[in-house]
This record gives C-alpha cells, sequence and structure tokens, in this order.
C-alpha cells in the first residue's frame, strides 16, 4: 500500500511502533500527514493545503521544478563519489565562490550541517593547534556528538559543559543583559566574549574557534547588534582561535539586504570558516564549508585524506546549482527584502494592538514574534504560544515556536512566501489572538483574569 493511500491514524500507529519515539512530530496530540509541497504550500492527505512559514528547507519551494529536473537529469548519466574528476562539483564551487569574500575560496562537500560543523570544528582545531571552543548560550550546532558538546541548547540536558567548552551570554537586546536602552550593546556582549575567553586563558586553556549562528535560531530568532561580529572576531584571534560563521539556517539570500547572514555585520568583515546546509539543496542531503586558502593547507598538512562518500557528487553538485539559478533568475533575494520589510511592518502593527507580543525582530524573512506574559518582566507566554500555533494550523498555517521560554514564534518559510500570504498569516494571527484575549484571559498581557482553558495563571 502506498503511504498516501494509508489512513492517518494508522500511520501514527505504525510510526510510534517502528520510529523511536525521540524523533518527534510536530503537533504530537494531533499531527498532519503530508503528503505533497509545491512552492510555499503543503497537503495532507485529504487534499487540505497548509501555508508553510517554518520551512528554511524548502529555501526556493517544495519540489520547485528546476531543482527537481536538475537531480533527475544528472541522475540518469551519473552519480558517483567526489574522486573521480567531474565538472559539477567545480562549477559549483565557483558559483559558491562568487557570492563570498575572496578569502574565503576552498570548498569541502558535505551531506547535513551537523557534518559541516564537525569539519569547521576539526579544521579550527588543526590550523591552531587548540582544542577548546567558545559558543553562545541557548546555541545550537548540530546533533553529533562533538556538536552536542558545543550546543548549550542540547548538552545542558544531558552530560553537562565540557570542560573545554565556554559559553558566552547570547547577544539578545530584548532579553539579555545589554538591551534596546544600552549605548552600545555590541561592544558591551563583545567584552562578555573577551572575558569569557580571558577567563579559560587563565586556566590554561587554548581557544580554538569561536562558534556562532550567523543569526541565532533556537536562541529565539536573535539579531546581534551591528559591529558584534568583528569586534568578537578581533578577541578570538588575539587569544590564537578562529571565527566560525554558521549560515546553515540563514544563509543564500534569507536576509534580503546580502546574500548571507554575517555580512549584515558589515561588509569588511569576513569569517574565517562558513559552514552551510538545510537551505542549500532545497531540501536534498548537502551542505558545504568555505574557508582561507591557510585554514586548508593547515589541514592538508596532517596528510590524512578528507573523503565524503556522497558529499559533492554529481548529482548534488547538480541540485545546488540549480538552487543557485532559481534564487538569481526569480530574485529571490530581493523578494525577501520586500515581503520580509511588509510582514515585519504588519506584525509591528499587532505589537501595538496586542500587548502580548512584546517584540517583533528580524531581517528579510527571518522573523521572531516575541510573545510575553508581563510587560515589565517580559516573562515569556509559553503556553499562550503553543495555544496560538494550535489555533494557527487548525486556520491550516505552519508555524512554531522557539527560543529559550518556547515562546517565540518562528517564521522561516519558503523565499516564495508572498505578499498575500503575509497578509493572510497576519489578519489570521490578530483573529486568533483577539479571541484569546476575549475568552482566555490567562495572563497580564491578555488582559483580563486567569481561565481553566489553558490552566495556566498570571504571574
Amino acid at each position: 500500500m502506498a503511504a498516501d493511500q494509508r489512513g492517518k491514524a494508522e500511520t501514527l500507529a505504525l510510526r510510534r511502533r517502528l520510529i523511536g519515539s525521540s524523533c518527534r512530530l510536530f503537533f504530537p496530540e494531533d499531527p498532519v500527514k503530508i503528503v505533497r509541497g509545491q512552492g510555499q504550500y503543503m497537503y495532507d492527505e485529504q487534499g487540505a493545503e497548509y501555508l508553510d512559514c517554518i520551512n528554511n528547507v524548502a529555501h526556493v519551494g517544495h519540489c520547485h521544478p528546476l531543482v527537481v529536473q536538475a537531480a533527475h537529469e544528472q541522475n540518469q548519466v551519473l552519480n558517483t563519489n567526489s574522486r573521480y574528476l567531474h565538472d559539477n562539483i567545480v562549477n559549483y564551487a565557483r558559483r559558491l565562490a562568487e557570492t563570498l569574500p575572496e578569502q574565503l575560496c576552498v570548498f569541502y562537500f558535505l551531506n547535513s550541517g551537523s557534518e559541516a560543523n564537525d569539519l569547521a570544528l576539526r579544521l579550527a582545531r588543526q590550523y591552531t593547534g587548540h582544542q577548546d571552543v567558545v559558543v553562545l548560550d541557548h546555541a545550537y550546532h548540530g546533533h553529533l556528538s562533538s556538536l552536542i558538546d558545543i550546543s548549550p541548547y542540547k548538552f545542558r540536558n544531558l552530560d553537562g559543559q565540557k570542560e573545554w567548552v565556554h559559553v558566552a551570554p547570547l547577544p539578545d537586546t530584548y532579553r539579555g543583559p545589554y538591551r534596546e536602552d544600552h549605548p552600545n550593546p555590541a561592544e558591551a556582549y563583545a567584552s562578555d566574549v573577551k572575558h569569557v575567553i580571558d577567563s579559560a586563558r587563565e586556566r590554561g586553556r587554548k581557544i580554538a574557534a569561536f562558534f556562532m549562528e550567523s543569526l541565532p535560531s533556537v536562541g529565539g530568532q536573535i539579531i546581534p547588534p551591528e559591529g558584534y561580529f568583528p569586534r568578537v572576531a578581533e578577541h578570538v584571534h588575539r587569544a590564537g582561535g578562529v571565527f566560525v560563521a554558521d549560515e546553515i539556517q540563514v544563509g543564500f539570500g534569507r536576509v534580503g539586504k546580502h546574500f548571507w547572514a554575517f555580512q549584515l555585520q558589515g561588509e569588511d568583515f569576513v569569517p574565517d570558516i562558513v559552514t552551510m546546509g538545510k537551505p542549500i539543496g532545497n531540501g536534498h542531503p548537502l551542505a558545504c564549508v568555505a574557508t582561507t586558502q591557510a585554514v586548508a593547507r593547515a589541514f592538508e598538512a596532517t596528510g590524512v585524506e578528507y573523503f565524503n562518500t556522497f558529499g559533492g557528487s554529481p548529482v548534488s553538485c547538480a541540485v545546488g546549482l540549480a538552487v543557485l539559478e532559481v534564487l538569481e533568475k526569480e530574485q529571490l533575494q530581493a523578494h525577501a527584502t520586500h515581503v520580509g520589510s511588509f510582514l515585519m511592518e504588519r506584525l509591528r502593527q499587532q505589537k501595538a494592538k496586542h500587548p502580548i507580543i512584546g517584540d517583533v525582530r528580524g531581517v528579510g524573512l527571518f522573523i521572531g514574534v516575541d510573545l510575553i506574559r508581563d510587560e515589565a518582566t517580559r516573562k515569556p507566554a509559553t503556553e499562550e504560544a503553543d495555544y496560538l500555533v494550535s489555533r494557527l494550523k487548525k486556520n491550516y498555517i505552519l508555524l512554531s515556536t522557539d527560543g529559550p521560554g518556547r515562546n517565540v514564534l518562528k517564521f522561516k518559510p519558503p523565499m516564495c512566501f508572498s505578499l498575500d500570504d503575509a497578509r493572510h498569516v497576519v489578519a489570521t494571527l490578530d483573529a486568533v489572538l483577539t479571541d484569546m484575549e476575549e475568552v482566555l484571559r490567562t495572563c497580564a498581557t491578555l488582559r483580563l483574569q486567569p481561565c481553566p482553558a489553558l490552566q495556566v495563571s498570571c504571574p
């Protein structure tokens, strides 16, 4: 029986029996069975259409015909490993190089963002001769053991922090120690990184790398203050380390103004290593590490070959080239600026109307809506956010939450997300929030008194 012909209940029962329970579903109480995708829309087994606001993997749209065609045509000719000479891998590397600062001119191809960050860690350690890593609080860099160790989002719930890992505060100007009223939050947060580095060095530790998502996603859709990266890089370089920009969530034009999110920190800022994944292949397993000649030569000096069975295959590189072609032909980077600015403006209008919206932040089609229970304390509205997302799902809009308090609505839709989609999402959000204010009344920002519907009370 074909998967799309099996009833949802039967599929769910089989999944619970066969798939590890730690592999979780969206909306676990009432999961959606998705059988088809097209553009910014997904369809369930009954044919119902859902607007996808969160799938940044389907970067240029679900099942984009040019990407599908590129994979199919190359699959019909050849798909093998990168030990054979082939045009696709060099053509793709050359196209990627055109989007990056000229110093980042050596490429390694892999299958996932986790593999890319793991290789970046190896490169950093080999180049510097050091072992330790500085990361930001609430960061997530991948699911491999090496990356769980540098992901506070994960290791705080597992074996804890290793002695070679050092955690700096998230540069969050809404919830962090240096907020929107601080005269120079970039300098203040960068000084915190310097303090962490200095403290580690006083204990005899040596810093290999500073890892950072160019726009922290799991941390709550954070937009670091401009100037933060260059100042942090100065402190890291002075300690003998390298700066790794993790672009796995936000690269490839999503921020609109630039092709890479790290470029928001100034045209002169250049990381030592950049990692890519997720949107790079529009759903095909593809990832990449870009670095400098100096870092690459140090890695080569080990004499140990780097080989990835499927990384850089002719099919993967054909897909990667097709994604870049679609981005250019359909002008999706400019589209992200236009639609993202419009969506931000409409969401800020909702903030003025609904006190539960504490903050709207973002750039391009990377946007966070921070829901709060109290305007003075900014206490996360976790239960309310979960309820809101479930209500939006009933209105055929797929959204999810992130952040330490699981209270930040995250918008990372396919890049073809339209103005009409933005209008529809905001209108539905407005209607649901208005209903919550009239019916739920669970906290101060919903204005009235507690209601048993969520079984939560005001602080």
